[in-house]
């Protein structure tokens, strides 16, 4: 996306803002823009990077706005692209509408007032020093939701306060708020279940396997970005509607459990029997910005996260049964890892079709990319898009030009509430929501299998809703749907593009005409998909919290044997460091084998971690970053201890688990020791050993680091640096700034590295725990230059040339940057040595234990 300086000849200082454009582009021939006519007397240019490399440059241009005049020229990226010339692509990677336009502008460009305004002359305001200097590496997502933030305090104990809570009559006032309809938001069908239900879907189906980021587990659907979202539209009105009971219950429920627990609920107020529920998701108190959205700068644009591949086939038709295969050929465009949606601001996929293109088998594609990055498989898919399709309904009354901004962008007095819509009375059976206009069933608030039945019934025909978006109406059928709010009134049934996706994908369709003819095994599936939907970002069973948690251990839960022996004591302890160290002299390949299997944590999704030391099961075992040789000499060893120790015969027994933590728990006081340093690494028993039988090795696959800085594994990509990496691997195993810089320079003491490198091993007492990385790194003795690659730097002395280092990205980056140097000095300095020790024994007690949630 191209960025535009703007410099206001009326304004004391420059600004920079975002291009946005309307629905008129006008080509300025063999230019290479297009010049966009906005509402009032202003124009924008956009630069298209279809030129090469060579041609391109700032194109100085100038418009005016009612308020002030501007000269302005085109910044444009380093990366080119290649664009089509149709407009079409160009609405879809800016806006399709002027009211997307105007509810997009970050800037109130759309109001046409001076877009300086937003620099606002206070604390805060202002340029930012990300407006500067845009790929400067940001430590924000080490300091997200500081205890100082919470207002419930730092001695709040979620898990505590819910054990308090009257379970049963908080279901029952949920249950109330059902049939309660409010004036301010009419119930369709005199039911707001379909709409709790698309709540708690929306607030967990963000969740994305690949990254364990999204999901339901922080509440997030109340903040920016997702409280904002196009596929959200509606949902501020339901939370609104929870308020009473939330005010009511207090503490005792969050808003991360409520949300989830309204949707159950509903769908048990409509006959459907769930697989149970469990609390235990404390709230957060502000966004999150860990959390990777995709890199448009557009509401429902794609263009980034689907840059490679073919989109398929833009003509429109039925695609009918006996051409399963149409389009399938050509759709080969490939969603770029982590995320889980089609398009910005959706949740899944276009209900219309791949970019508004309603192919039913294209859109199956998209359906079961998406939803695998969610890790549904295909039955898991079909059960819980029929599932949730058998309640409620869709709205578009009217053209979505009628709806006014996102929350984010209302006006203060709108209080958090977004989307006012100008058609008719706004609201009821005017209600405008993603522009479609369908109800699956006749019974939309009770659980029935009339979806497959009407799904296979009848023959569908491509039609408009009154907002003009894609949708099927069913051919030679009755009217025997009922309207939302006038039961004289019945209609034909309708249905999305992506529910014809579950006939005419030859894969869904086996699974669909199985679910018509079972109905009590689709009943099954869609009440297990639906808890594992809700529950997926939980983590382990061990979290969940209630009256209603399942008995039955499922797979995805990764699951783990109970303790069923004594626990090793005080005096084990010390015995058992010693055996390790006699087992394995080496410090430095203990250090390693604790950190490949502790630092599979991910606390995005609670998975990973020691417990269960799954590091000697496949697929950990033969990971490239965990060395699989050394790892399987190391494992062996320690497992002669562990059967030496459990052979003697008094009940104790410590399992491998425990062991490897251990073991690089003595390691690190060891280190410590031969430093001068005498530190005690805290060791708290009790993990067990997981089966294969327990392990999913697909599921656990994506926990395989794809880099992993802190062991200098991995290298940059044309988008994505070294040290970013970094910092990210350290937001998902929670840790701080601090934290990071401190583990990292023990680490590379310690000779940690993968592959045993000497990249950033800045000692010449390699093993020991010392504060060495940091002294020599930011000795200006050394003068550091790449060697031969981006990844990979020599450190030479400045008045010999004498070769001294080699470093990492991930290395240089504790010196380079400006905060982490600050950071480093204190652990550089000459009363930093005993600092250091003591913060790497805590940092690295703080990762072998993060899935202890028992401690």
């Amino acid at each position: 996306m191209a960025f535009r300086t703007v410099v206001p000849t009326q304004c004391a200082s420059p600004c920079r803002t975002r291009i946005w454009g309307s629905s008129l582009l006008l080509p300025v021939a063999a230019s290479g823009l297009l010049l966009d006519r906005a509402r009032g007397p202003s124009y924008r240019l956009i630069h298209l990077f279809h030129a090469p490399p060579s041609q391109r440059q700032s194109t100085p241009s100038t418009f005016s706005y009612p308020s002030c005049s501007f000269s302005s020229s085109l910044v444009v990226n380093q990366s080119p692209f290649s664009v089509p010339s149709s407009s079409s692509f160009l609405q879809n990677r800016t806006f399709a509408t002027e009211a997307d336009a105007k509810s997009q502008s970050q800037s109130n460009m759309a109001e046409s007032k001076c877009p300086a305004a937003r620099f606002m002359n206070v604390g805060g305001g202002g340029t930012r020093n990300r407006d500067w200097w845009p790929e400067q590496l940001r430590l924000n997502i080490l300091r997200q939701h500081n205890p100082a933030s919470d207002p419930l305090g730092k001695d709040f104990d979620y898990a505590e306060a819910f054990k308090s809570l009257d379970y049963e009559a908080l279901k029952k006032d949920i249950t109330a708020v059902m049939t309660d309809s409010q004036d301010w938001w009419p119930a369709d069908f005199g039911h707001y279940g379909g709409l709790f239900i698309r709540m708690a879907w929306h607030s967990a189906g963000t969740y994305r396997v690949t990254d364990g980021r999204g999901g339901g587990g922080q509440g997030q659907q109340r903040f920016a970005p997702l409280n904002s979202w196009p596929d959200n539209v509606s949902l501020d009105k339901a939370r609104r509607l929870l308020w009473p009971v939330k005010q009511k219950y207090g503490n005792k429920i969050s808003w991360a459990d409520l949300l989830l627990l309204t949707g159950n609920v509903a769908l048990e107020s409509m006959g459907f029997k769930t697989f149970g529920f469990a609390g235990g998701r404390a709230d957060t108190w502000e966004a999150d910005e860990s959390t990777y959205w995709g890199g448009e700068t557009t509401w429902l644009g794609n263009d980034v996260r689907y840059a490679d591949g073919n989109p398929g086939s833009s003509s429109q038709g039925v695609v009918d049964s006996d051409e399963k295969h149409a389009h399938s050929d050509i759709h080969t465009r490939k969603l770029e890892e982590p995320l889980g949606a089609a398009h910005m601001g959706l949740i899944y996929v276009n209900p219309e079709g791949p970019d508004g293109n309603p192919d039913p088998v294209a859109a199956a594609k998209d359906i079961r990319t998406t939803f695998g990055r969610m890790a549904m498989n295909d039955e898991e898919t079909v059960a819980l898009i029929a599932g949730g399709h058998t309640f409620g309904k869709t709205h578009g009354a009217a053209p979505s030009d009628n709806v006014g901004p996102e929350p984010e962008a209302a006006p203060i007095e709108n209080q958090g509430f977004g989307w006012v819509n100008s058609h008719g009375s706004g609201k009821g059976p005017d209600t405008i929501t993603s522009g479609l206009e369908v109800t699956w069933t006749r019974t939309p608030t009770k659980w029935s299998n009339q979806y497959f039945e009407y799904l296979f019934k009848y023959e569908w025909e491509l039609t408009k809703s009154p907002a003009g978006a894609n949708q099927w109406v069913a051919k030679n059928a009755e009217e025997v749907i009922p309207h939302a709010f006038d039961s004289n009134k019945k209609q034909l049934p309708t249905m999305l593009t992506t529910d014809l996706s579950l006939r005419f994908d030859p894969e869904y369709e086996k699974i669909s005409r199985r679910f018509l003819e079972n109905p009590d095994q689709f009943a099954d599936a869609f009440a297990r998909a639906w808890f594992k939907l809700l529950h997926r970002d939980l983590g382990p069973k061990s979290r969940y919290l209630g009256p209603e948690v399942p008995k039955e251990d499922l797979i995805w839960q990764d699951p783990l044997p109970a303790v069923n022996h004594p626990l090793v004591d005080e005096s084990d302890i010390s015995a058992l460091k010693q055996a390790v160290l006699q087992a394995v002299p080496d410090v430095s390949k203990l250090v390693a084998t604790a950190w490949a299997s502790a630092s599979t944590f991910r606390g995005s999704d609670k998975r990973g971690g020691a417990n269960g030391a799954r590091i000697r099961l496949t697929p950990q075992k033969d990971w490239k970053a965990n060395n699989p040789q050394q790892l399987a000499q190391v494992l062996g060893a320690l497992e002669t201890v562990q059967k030496q120790f459990n052979a003697q015969g008094n009940g104790k027994q410590i399992s491998i688990a425990d062991l490897i933590v251990l073991a690089g728990s003595a390691a690190v006081e060891k280190a410590a020791q031969d430093a001068g340093h005498n530190v005690s690494v805290p060791f708290t028993p009790g993990r067990t050993d997981a089966t294969q039988e327990q392990t999913d090795v697909d599921s656990i696959n994506h926990l395989e680091p794809f880099a992993d800085g802190f062991r200098n594994y991995g290298k940059s990509t044309p988008r994505v640096k070294a040290e970013q990496y970094l910092v990210d691997k350290a937001n998902l195993l929670t840790l701080t700034a601090p934290e990071m810089t401190v583990l990292v320079g023990g680490l590379r003491a310690l000779n940690a590295n993968w592959d045993g490198s000497s990249h950033g091993v800045f000692t010449s007492r390699p093993g020991t725990l010392t504060n060495d990385f940091f002294v020599n790194l930011l000795d200006m003795s050394t003068q550091w230059k790449a060697a031969g690659s981006d990844d990979v730097f020599e450190g030479v002395d400045r008045k010999t040339g004498a070769k001294k280092w080699t470093a990492t990205r991930a290395d240089l980056v504790f010196g380079s940057q400006a905060e982490l140097r600050a950071l480093s000095e204190v652990y550089a300095s000459a009363d930093g040595a005993e600092k250091f020790v003591n913060d790497f024994a805590a940092a690295w007690t703080k990762v072998m234990n993060l899935d202890r949630f028992d401690l």
